[in-house]
């Protein structure tokens, strides 16, 4: 080992790092075990989290509703921030009464719309329980820094109430289904973002993919294989300090997961589906590449996220959108082909996040300021009808839905049950969705209908 250092092994590339290992059912996640279901299928959810709060106005527009037109719309957003009539892609509600809008930039998911296989979940936020507008005013209970983009990306991503474990919901659903994977022990949950508090559950389970999936310097030789073997010792090591004990876990625990990937990957066939050369289309076809070797691995249940970044749009909102949503649907699209080539539609489901909407007021720099409820997007087979689902807020400013005389939608349907739709469709049982959801016995009914 002459010339090599533990700094230097330490630095060594792992471009497929679990930051956590696997567990097994013990102790006080035993209760958890036992809800898991017993016939193992294959089911992946994949989060995409839209950071800086996306414009869910210009997402999807009502043209002509039972309570409201195109023009409640306009009149508000006017030339600053309306996208004239003419240029949204129109989409029929499931009753063939009502016709919806969409964004010029999402046909590639309006094609899918069509199909069938997609969705939209109409003004979701955070909430602790229901609320009325006139509650709102007077002070009601509502989630903490309501408008701040750090506060409710982990409120978005925890979905927990005070004192409640300051984990993520998917970590949390993940506690409950890892058995299914038995006796793999590559990582349920798998990021694409960096660390995710989203993924962080009770037990040790998550990972994270840097880059090209592989680990580099691992080619097989015995110059290598001695390398590896090294760096291992000196992981194995006991230093008597606890957190470097950790580290050093951590960091075996990433191996392990890259050196079960890389063999994964290395027998499998490339897939067929281009994906375009941008962030969220190179993670989603990382995500897609692992689903591809889901067997390989040995598990049945997996949760991804990925991120895109930048829909702050307090400022130059039109320009901005235009190219992320331009972004989101054509890698999106591309996912979803992705998962048809596997055959894998209808066991796949992707879904969209963000942590609030923003004003349907413009601001002073052509943009909008930040607000509370907003439109989600649901992608799969699995979608029971192509549909928006949930309550549209009536478009007006002081209107029943707007809390602040801006266009803040007091959200008619609360994060807890649009989640555990995902998480009940992912296979949690009913009795276990409180545990990931502590805030859901507040809200009726627990879960919605579009899965």
């Amino acid at each position: 080992m002459s010339g090599i250092t533990r700094r230097s092994l330490l630095g060594m590339s792992v471009k497929s790092l679990a930051v956590l290992g696997a567990g097994t059912c013990l102790g006080r996640l035993s209760r958890l075990c036992a809800a898991v279901p017993s016939t193992p299928d294959y089911k992946a959810l994949v989060c995409i989290f839209m950071l800086g709060g996306n414009d869910g106005n210009n997402v999807i527009v009502p043209v002509k509703t039972d309570a409201q037109s195109y023009g409640d719309y306009f009149r508000v957003r006017g030339t600053t921030l309306g996208l004239p009539q003419n240029v949204l892609g129109p989409v029929s509600a499931a009753n063939g009464k009502e016709t919806y809008g969409l964004h010029p930039q999402l046909s590639p998911l309006r094609e899918i719309y069509n199909q069938g296989k997609l969705a939209f979940v109409a003004n979701v936020g955070t909430l602790v329980k229901p609320i009325t507008k006139a509650g709102y005013q007077q002070g009601a209970l509502v989630p903490l820094n309501l408008f701040s983009h750090s506060d409710q990306q982990q409120q978005w991503q925890m979905a927990s109430i005070p004192g409640a474990p300051h984990n993520g919901w998917a970590g949390r659903a993940a506690d409950i289904l890892a058995a299914l994977n038995a006796p793999s022990t590559f990582p349920v949950s798998v990021s694409t973002a960096g660390n995710s508090l989203f993924l962080t559950g009770d037990r040790p389970q998550a990972s994270i993919i840097n880059g090209s999936l592989g680990l580099d310097g691992s080619d097989g030789s015995p110059a290598e294989n001695a390398r590896d073997a090294a760096f291992q010792q000196i992981l194995k090591f006991n230093s008597g300090m606890a957190l470097i004990q950790k580290a050093d876990q951590v960091a075996a625990d990433g191996l392990d997961a890259a050196k079960q990937l890389n063999g994964a990957l290395s027998t499998s066939s490339p897939m067929k589906t281009p994906f375009p050369a941008t962030s969220l289309g190179q993670q989603l076809g990382e995500v897609a590449r692992i689903i591809n070797v889901r067997q390989n691995l040995g598990v049945h249940r997996q949760i991804f996220y990925v991120s895109l970044g930048d829909f702050d749009t307090h400022t130059d909102a039109m320009p901005r959108q235009n190219a992320l949503l331009g972004d989101l649907a054509t890698s999106m699209a591309a996912f979803y082909s992705a998962t048809a080539e596997m055959g894998l539609e209808r066991q796949v489901v992707t879904f969209t996040e963000s942590e609030f909407g923003r004003t349907l007021q413009p601001s002073s720099g052509a943009g909008s300021d930040h607000a509370w409820g907003s439109h989600h997007i649901v992608m799969g087979a699995g979608v029971k009808a192509a549909d928006v689902y949930g309550a549209f807020p009536v478009l007006g400013l002081q209107g029943p839905d707007d809390v602040t005389g801006r266009g803040v939608w007091l959200p008619a349907i609360s994060l807890d049950q649009y989640g555990a739709t995902l998480a009940s469709w992912f296979g949690v049982a009913d009795e276990a969705l409180t545990r990931v959801f502590p805030n859901l016995e507040n809200f009726t009914p627990r879960k919605l209908k579009f899965l």
